[in-house]
């Protein structure tokens, strides 16, 4: 990974920029991530995040972060600090610019009576209803607003009487004269100033109107000198009113940012709209914006998603111009790829069951060294403590076994992690239910290490945790949030389609370093798991499943189709 977080995979932005350098060198590269602070940022903003930085980055320019709040009635501080704090943990950096579009509500107020002076702007008193039905369609034109030949004196006074907030919300708005029969319904006369009353987070009761952000947005760019404005597909039908506005303010304005479209990431097994995220919140169906199954940053940096994993998945992915969907699979990948280099081992047993190794003395303690980390030395290694009783993983024996089944069996043997081959010689179960309850086993004391005196090995090789010494912990398994790759396809309500097993809790037995522990771990033989930042004390340890070890949603997606 390069040090500004992003490599340089070639894509069709970057082939612009290239083409446009080419015809002026001194052309900068400046980008910037504008996102409205009215919810928190998901795995889709990840994919805009590191475009936008790094691609000013790769060619020494800036990328600015500007918060559009142009809506206060769904905007707040919280928002607006986590989005901040969002973007710092991916690694990226704005420095001195940090923006926002209510930076610049005076000058586009100014630039909205430029337009009205120009005739390209007027005020309308028809209700957002009225507007509908006189819109048009996509085969009929629409039909012009009576106020639409309005005179510039009385547009000015009413524009700015709707400032001095002389009327109520929704009495008027401000729109720009355009083209009532264009094909492109964005051009068909669109509202860039209302009359909304809320109290902004930001200027507070300072102002009564608020622009829209087609209007806001390219202005805004504008005043910043922003190079490239890249946006998601779904704004490449505004692109025309975007360059409009530029067009129609072209002597007043510092700079010409020119929009560029790139697809938009769409990953299965998830809903990446923020309304139906609050839905989800709100409903609570999910335990917040942090909640580890949400795509939320914050939800997946809770989950212990590492941020150089969610890069490098944005860089796999790459940039394109066609909608796609991008498998869950892809992201859970790269997050293995990066913690199986990062992670320190430990042993933890989920579903346990206990082993008496009766050729063990009771009183008898010792301590095993196990490195943390099997490929890289320099991660050191740990104690860890054995006793004459364990527990290992139920799963882990079978009375039956198959042939091919190389763990526990009555009779068969299997080497602990980092300890001694034990042998099963007695199953011991419950009188009533049947249930297997204890393992009687012996262990060869010559068998002790990677290298046993007598060189003898066994293909089954399990991890374990001393019944003595193991600490108690709480594991929360999470998994998909939703059963099928595509919410809500073919039925109206996406929520039918939620996985009930999404989350699975059980109580654990983990070696004791794990107790003190904070960060990402493999827990050996199972997954990934993280210290949970916001429940997880000494006393009571909680771990959140990162991923699995394997792609266990593979088959089941390879079945489906």
């Amino acid at each position: 990974m390069s040090d500004n977080h992003y490599t340089h995979a070639t894509n069709f932005i970057r082939n612009i920029i290239e083409e446009d350098r080419a015809a002026d060198s001194s052309r900068q590269v400046i980008t910037r991530f504008p996102p409205e602070p009215n919810g928190y940022l998901h795995i889709g903003h990840a994919k805009s995040i590191c475009l936008n930085f790094g691609l000013a980055a790769d060619y020494g320019g800036r990328c600015h972060l500007r918060l559009d709040d142009t809506n206060p009635e769904k905007e707040s501080v919280e928002y607006a600090e986590a989005i901040k704090d969002a973007v710092r943990w991916l690694g990226f950096q704005w420095g001195e610019h940090l923006y926002h579009a209510s930076d610049y509500y005076e000058q586009l107020y100014a630039w909205a009576e430029a337009l009205i002076e120009r005739g390209k702007a007027f005020v309308c008193s028809l209700n957002a209803e009225q507007m509908r039905e006189m819109r048009g369609t996509l085969t009929e034109p629409g039909r012009e607003s009576p106020d639409r030949d309005r005179p510039v004196a009385e547009n000015l006074d009413l524009f700015r009487r709707m400032r001095a907030g002389d009327f109520a919300d929704g009495a008027y708005t401000l729109r720009a004269r355009i083209d009532m029969a264009s094909p492109n319904m964005n051009l068909r006369d669109p509202v860039i100033y209302r009359l909304q009353r809320h109290n902004h987070y930001r200027t507070g009761d300072a102002w009564c109107i608020y622009p829209m952000y087609d209007y806001a947005h390219p202005l805004s760019d504008a005043l910043e000198g922003v190079t490239y404005s890249l946006c998601t597909l779904e704004f490449e039908d505004h692109r025309p009113l975007y360059d409009w506005f530029l067009e129609q303010l072209a002597d007043l304005l510092p700079a010409r940012p020119r929009q560029i479209e790139f697809a938009r990431l769409n990953l299965a097994y998830t809903v990446m709209s923020k309304r139906k995220l609050l839905e989800l919140v709100r409903e609570g169906h999910v335990q917040g914006w942090d909640d580890p199954r949400m795509p939320t940053l914050v939800g997946l940096r809770r989950r212990g998603f590492p941020p150089a994993a969610i890069r490098a998945f944005c860089d796999r992915i790459g940039v394109g111009k066609s909608d796609g969907w991008i498998d869950m699979g892809v992201l859970e990948d790269c997050v293995r790829q990066e913690l199986n280099e990062t992670a320190p081992r430990a042993m933890a047993v989920l579903d346990p069951l206990k082993v008496v190794i009766t050729s063990y003395p009771e009183q008898k303690r010792e301590e095993f060294d196990a490195p943390n980390h099997p490929q890289k030395p320099e991660m050191g290694t740990r104690k860890v403590p054995f006793c004459r009783e364990i527990y290992i993983e139920r799963s882990d024996f079978m009375e039956d076994p198959p042939r091919k089944f190389f763990r526990l069996g009555p009779g068969r043997e299997v080497r602990l992690r980092n300890g001694y081959i034990i042998r099963c010689d007695e199953v011991v179960k419950d009188p009533v239910s049947g249930e297997v309850t204890e393992l009687r086993c012996s262990h060869d004391p010559d068998t002790l290490g990677a290298n046993p005196k007598d060189g003898r090995k066994v293909k089954g090789t399990i991890h374990w945790v001393s019944a003595r010494h193991a600490r108690k912990a709480q594991v929360r398994l999470y998994d998909r949030l939703f059963s099928v790759p595509h919410p809500g396809q073919g039925q109206s309500d996406y929520r039918q389609d939620l996985n009930p097993d999404s989350l699975q809790l059980c109580s654990a037995l983990i070696e004791p370093s794990l107790a003190a522990g904070q960060g990402c771990f493999q827990f050996e033989r199972t997954g990934y798991f993280y210290t949970d930042p916001v429940d997880s004390r000494p006393e009571t340890p909680v771990f959140n499943r990162v991923v699995t070890l394997r792609d266990t949603w593979a088959k089941i997606g390879q079945q489906g189709g």
